[in-house]
């Protein structure tokens, strides 16, 4: 029987599980919420972060989609008009690949139910990765940094689309206003989950800013690192080389 978790993933051996828990439940109106809470910026959010990973070096390359979710940072990657590659997309909660299966319909992706910390592919595999807001919930960010770095071919580049505290003091009053106090409430309401849009504000409170993060990639064994923030700072585009 699958454990049962009433409060907010904590750290340790139970994360995983929580998390995967928690994904799994929120699948059925995850979309919804994504665009719903975001008004709808997250789409364009997903276009630049496609448009970071320079795929065009090698448009027939295969690229990976690591926590994929209900895999539109695949399908974003997979409609562009002159790629002509494929995109596996690899998360541990298998309900979300089951719900955003429909939207890839004649679509050259790939669907794998995997643990970012220990990805089921070989070394050298792909021509380049993203990770669209899945990154924070990595039990162990350096290790998941790490394992993609290892299935990454070398010279290819990782993207991670995240969010992140707001520089600018106005900016980050509103958004934590509405981040802590309007979004779990109304995630509560849409999803029928307890406590998942009360992580979500915490996790990105707990995750490093974007010159931690940063440092995260370089001694995971990525170069050229750098960053981009995206919509007055309330979500960035981080890169690195492998």
């Amino acid at each position: 029987m699958q454990p049962v978790f009433d409060a907010a993933p904590r750290e340790g051996s139970e994360r995983a599980s929580q998390v995967r828990q928690l994904f799994s439940e929120i699948a059925p109106r995850y979309d919804l919420l994504n665009h719903l809470l975001s008004f709808n910026i997250d789409r364009l959010w997903r276009m630049k972060a496609v448009r970071a990973l320079s795929w065009e070096r090698v448009p027939e390359g295969v690229y990976l989609d690591a926590c994929a979710g209900t895999l539109d940072l695949a399908l974003e990657l997979a409609k562009r008009k002159d790629f002509r590659g494929r995109v596996i997309a690899s998360d541990f909660a298998q309900p979300m690949l089951v719900r955003g299966a429909p939207k890839t319909d004649r679509m050259n992706i790939s669907s794998v139910c995997g643990d970012s910390l220990q990805l089921p592919f070989s070394n050298h595999t792909f021509d380049g990765a993203m990770v669209g807001f899945g990154v924070r919930n990595l039990a162990d960010v350096r290790l998941g940094l790490t394992e993609v770095h290892r299935v990454l071919k070398p010279g290819s580049r990782l993207v991670v689309l995240e969010f992140t505290d707001p520089p600018s003091r106005l900016m980050r009053m509103i958004y934590t206003f509405y981040f802590h106090r309007l979004l779990p409430v109304v995630g509560r309401i849409v999803s029928g989950h307890p406590w998942a849009y009360t992580y979500l504000p915490e996790s990105v409170k707990e995750f490093p800013g974007p010159e931690g993060f940063g440092r995260l990639f370089e001694e995971a064994g990525f170069h050229d690192v750098g960053w981009k923030l995206l919509t007055g700072g309330i979500a960035a585009i981080h890169w690195g080389v492998a």
